[in-house]
């Protein structure tokens, strides 16, 4: 499947599985944080969970730590990185 075929919907579901989250799909908004007070709640191993599971989906992979903080910080961040890695394949 292609980054850009990627949907918001699909990676709320994935975030709900991946880091088996006890929150509804839809509370999680494109800009709502992963980590901190305001976010929804993931952690280390949630980052790590998530990690793996977008290089088996994806086949893409977050090898620097500063590249998976900006990456991880929301549903957008997310996408957006999912579409440059994407653009990187096809050049």
């Amino acid at each position: 499947m292609s980054a850009q075929a990627v949907s918001y919907d699909e990676l709320r579901s994935l975030l709900v599985e991946c880091c088996m989250l006890r929150i509804p799909v839809e509370s999680i908004r494109e800009e709502t944080p992963f980590f901190g007070p305001n976010g929804i709640g993931l952690d280390s191993i949630d980052a790590l969970q998530l990690t793996a599971e977008l290089e088996r989906r994806y086949g893409v992979s977050i090898q620097d730590p500063a590249v998976a903080r900006k990456a991880l910080e929301n549903l957008s961040t997310l996408r957006v990185w999912l579409l440059k890695q994407r653009a990187r394949e096809k050049s």
